[in-house]
């Protein structure tokens, strides 16, 4: 993955690395100066995970009962702290009666306007009637967090699937709302900055007609005019047979169209492969991109009965602005 990277999954040592990043990272007191592919320890499982720094504490929401979370004091050391909710609000199973209680998917932590926002999703596997929810803090270190309901629903008569949602800033500082799983593919929607809820219409920017659907968990970012869109395909949730992988497309407007590098719409099944998964790590996917130079995904351990733990690896970028590790 980086210029030596058809191990598929990682790279150990980067090779020629920029002498001003070298540079930059000894100074920031970073040991991964030579290597892409961040070096993890202690408790690193993980599914949809979404990583965010606060202060000079690293911090990971994921899949799990009542929304787990990891914390790192260094960013590679990490251990379990408490799970966010410890009972459920009332309107979840009114929402998504057949979902599993305290089962929550795919969060997504973003600080936006001097608070954090946890999105997050209630679903049922293989149903599209889900909805997507919000609960906010003034810091994560504070906890206290609020519920603020449900932000976007889906039933049998919509043709897409209000899961895996992500906060995105546009170019002019306004929030949205990527979402989607299956069905139709990912959509957008634009949020209100005072509600952090839906306003206006919802947008498709992705969709894969000819694969079953098999397109979700949208990640994007703003970079150098372009909004780039991550986005995992094929099958998750099956161990060491999982065939999830990351791919990705940019777009001039956040609500597309979304080309990848040969110029495919990815609502016509484009997408350019970021990473496919190695001899370890197979499936990897469920991907958050964050600060425009970090990424983190899980992926089945081969060496562990194929249980799903964290990745992290730097983010670069090449010289006709795409990404890589």
């Amino acid at each position: 993955m980086e210029k030596i990277r058809k191990t598929k999954g990682f790279k150990v040592v980067r090779l020629a690395l920029p002498l001003f990043l070298v540079v930059v990272m000894m100074l920031t007191g970073q040991s991964r100066a030579i290597a892409a592919f961040w070096s993890l320890s202690g408790d690193i499982a993980v599914h949809d995970p979404s990583i965010i720094k606060e202060g000079n504490s690293w911090y990971t929401f994921s899949t799990g009962p009542g929304l787990q979370v990891l914390k790192s004091d260094n960013g590679t050391s990490w251990y379990r702290v408490p799970q966010i909710f410890l009972s459920e609000p009332a309107w979840w199973k009114t929402a998504v009666p057949n979902h599993k209680q305290m089962d929550v998917w795919a969060p997504d932590i973003q600080q936006y306007n001097g608070k954090v926002w946890l999105y997050y999703s209630i679903s049922a596997f293989g149903e599209n009637r889900s909805a997507i929810g919000l609960a906010s803090a003034s810091s994560i270190g504070a906890g206290q967090w609020k519920d603020e309901g449900i932000v976007l629903q889906s039933t049998s008569a919509n043709n897409y699937n209000a899961i895996d949602p992500n906060l995105v800033i546009d170019a002019a500082g306004n929030p949205w709302m990527a979402f989607g799983s299956f069905w139709s593919g990912l959509k957008i929607v634009k949020l209100d900055k005072n509600t952090m809820k839906p306003t206006g219409n919802i947008s498709s920017i992705a969709a894969r007609p000819n694969n079953n659907g098999a397109i979700e968990a949208p990640s994007i970012i703003y970079r150098g005019g372009y909004y780039y869109l991550f986005a995992s395909i094929d099958s998750c949730c099956k161990g060491v047979n999982s065939t999830y992988k990351m791919v990705y497309g940019r777009s001039t407007s956040i609500t597309g169209p979304y080309v990848d590098k040969n110029g495919v719409n990815m609502l016509n099944g484009g997408g350019t492969i970021f990473d496919t998964g190695n001899d370890r790590w197979k499936g990897p996917g469920g991907q958050d991109v964050y600060n425009g130079n970090i990424i983190a995904r899980h992926a089945y351990d081969a060496t562990d009965n194929g249980n799903p733990k964290l990745l992290i690896s730097d983010l670069l970028w090449d010289s006709s602005g795409w990404p890589t590790y």
